[in-house]
């Protein structure tokens, strides 16, 4: 029975570094379809006036369709490629920064697929964004708070107060007085803190606003036990053993 199971776990290494290696180009492809798409719709859009007209209806019938695959092939080689990115940069910038060059892949390409396909299906896109100014003053006012979590994790990735693996302390009226705990994750909108037997999430703009220094217990065996071998500009909160 062990001689049979190392090749199997081999074969599924393989198939995995394989899958691996495969994932760019399906997103690269459908983003050749995708462009292949627009491209023949916009091509056929030029045969006629308008849809929905008597004349010229098998041109309205594949423009229509191209214009539904550009869709279709631009949302899968937007979800795909951002997903690659993260993928590439989480080993050099960290899983923070990764999921925010993700996120914005993700805004930037949807918004962009979204705004060709409304061209191609030749509504007006400039009087839907004037239509839709007070609608967004109005969703931008209702999702204030998770606006301001959002740019306040940007903030925090950008200034690095702390690090994952850092025990810190949390003070602010906000959360109640303080918190102590290890980071284990910066995410978009919470910071994860380890608080000794549960996972505390925290809201990014509430941390921004707090007073963050080093527990003090650790700190002080920090300093009575210094480590000589910590290479410069490394974090000065300190760090539990994981």
């Amino acid at each position: 029975m062990h001689l049979q199971d190392g090749p199997q776990i081999d074969l599924s290494a393989q198939v995995a570094k394989v899958k691996a290696k495969t994932r760019p180009w399906k997103s690269i492809i459908a983003l050749a379809f995708a462009i292949a798409a627009a491209v023949t719709s916009e091509y056929k859009r030029r045969e006629f006036t308008e849809y929905f007209n008597s004349a010229h209806v098998p041109s309205q019938i594949i423009a229509a369709a191209t214009a539904v695959a550009f869709c279709v092939f631009g949302s899968i080689a937007t979800y795909g490629l951002s997903g690659n990115a993260r993928s590439v940069l989480e080993p050099r910038a960290g899983t923070s920064h990764a999921a925010v060059v993700r996120y914005a892949l993700l805004l930037i390409g949807g918004f962009t697929t979204l705004v060709v396909t409304l061209i191609l299906f030749d509504v007006p896109v400039g009087q839907l964004v004037l239509g839709g100014a007070l609608t967004s003053v109005f969703v931008g006012i209702a999702a204030q708070q998770a606006l301001s979590n959002v740019f306040a994790g940007i903030v925090l990735l950008l200034a690095h107060p702390f690090r994952v693996g850092d025990s810190i302390r949390l003070r602010a009226g906000a959360l109640g007085g303080q918190i102590d705990g290890t980071v284990t994750e910066i995410g978009i909108t919470y910071v994860r803190l380890d608080s000794g037997g549960s996972i505390m999430s925290v809201p990014n703009s509430q941390v921004l606003n707090a007073v963050v220094g080093p527990v003090p217990h650790l700190a002080e065996e920090t300093v009575a036990h210094p480590d000589d071998g910590k290479p410069p500009g490394t974090s000065p909160f300190p760090s539990r053993a994981r």
